[in-house]
């Protein structure tokens, strides 16, 4: 027997106040209730970024900041219309990259050639522009440097992240006057060298001079008193970082290579590695791999790789198999 829709009425607003009176009393428990007694495991993170209670429903962080945009894209083309903004602040450029920067084409918004006169109006106009992006020789000083830091860091195939610090670094030992009575190339040059150490992607002194307009001493000189007054905590290289650029230069399998970092872990433990140049450590240890693996290089490949002498590979060579207990 159905119930007159009146009583029905009256039914439900009943169990809603009840509901209603319950929820009240919950809201009042937990309002006493200390976020900092929930056991982690009870909190849910949703889809929103919200920090939940399961038990009590009790949001506990809810302040989320979405740093996308408010737009949807679906392809390149739909991103680049639909953006507005330009490229992201860097330390490779000495203004940051917030300069505005005159294009060299000659043509006007929709794409069509400008007259003469307005061609000798942009000529004009570009060349203020590069005067005025200067105001004083310390900022001449930044632009020639990260410049020149970009430039060798690009010859030697470096990351980004690699340039962004050394910007950082050569920065710092500006603001520090350290770069009074040195050269830019030198200093420009060690801060690149400083932070390929810092990244764990090493380079020799050999390495960075070879596209540096400076001398290895004076590579090593600048390095030694930048790193010092500046307070670069470095550790010494890794010889196993060297070892899969070597390998692959010397087109050597995965095999030698496990072999040659082995033999570089075991003779490290037994104290062998102190004061010697890591790059020659690392060289003697993929001639041995390569011997002990019958995939022979000569010591003159693996010297010429490495950059170091053959007679370095044969000291660190011989040194290193007595070590392991290996009868050459």
């Amino acid at each position: 027997m159905t119930r007159p829709t009146r009583q029905r009425d009256h039914d439900r607003q009943r169990v809603g106040d009840e509901d209603a009176e319950e929820d009240e009393i919950d809201i009042e428990d937990v309002d006493e209730l200390d976020p900092e007694d929930f056991d982690p495991e009870d909190l849910t993170r949703t889809a929103d970024g919200e920090l939940i209670h399961e038990e009590t429903g009790m949001i506990i962080e809810d302040e989320q900041i979405d740093p996308g945009p408010e737009w949807r894209a679906f392809n390149h083309n739909e991103r680049q219309e639909k953006s507005r903004v330009g490229a992201p602040t860097t330390k490779t450029m000495h203004d940051k990259g917030l300069t505005t920067t005159i294009d060299w084409k000659d043509k006007d918004a929709y794409g069509r050639s400008i007259s003469s006169k307005k061609r000798s109006q942009m000529h004009r106009l570009r060349k203020w522009q590069e005067r005025i992006r200067t105001k004083d020789a310390g900022e001449r000083n930044l632009q020639f440097a990260l410049s020149e830091i970009d430039r060798m860091a690009s010859a030697l195939g470096v990351p980004r992240s690699v340039r962004e610090v050394a910007s950082v670094i050569y920065r710092r030992a500006l603001n520090e006057d350290l770069i009074r009575g040195r050269s830019i190339e030198g200093v420009s040059t060690a801060t690149l060298y400083a932070a390929c150490r810092k990244e764990g992607i090493p380079r020799s002194l050999e390495e960075i001079s070879e596209v540096s307009r400076v001398d290895r001493k004076e590579i090593g000189r600048t390095y030694r008193y930048i790193s010092q007054e500046l307070g670069l905590e470095m550790r010494p290289v890794d010889p196993k970082k060297y070892v899969p650029r070597f390998s692959s230069e010397l087109e050597l399998s995965e095999e030698v290579q496990s072999k040659a970092n082995e033999i570089i872990e075991t003779t490290a433990e037994q104290g062998l590695l102190s004061g010697k140049s890591p790059t020659g450590y690392a060289a003697a240890a993929i001639y041995a791999a390569s011997l002990l693996c019958n995939e022979k290089k000569t010591q003159r490949e693996v010297a010429d790789v490495a950059q170091v002498t053959e007679v370095t590979i044969r000291n660190r060579y011989q040194e290193q198999i007595e070590a392991m207990g290996i009868h050459s």
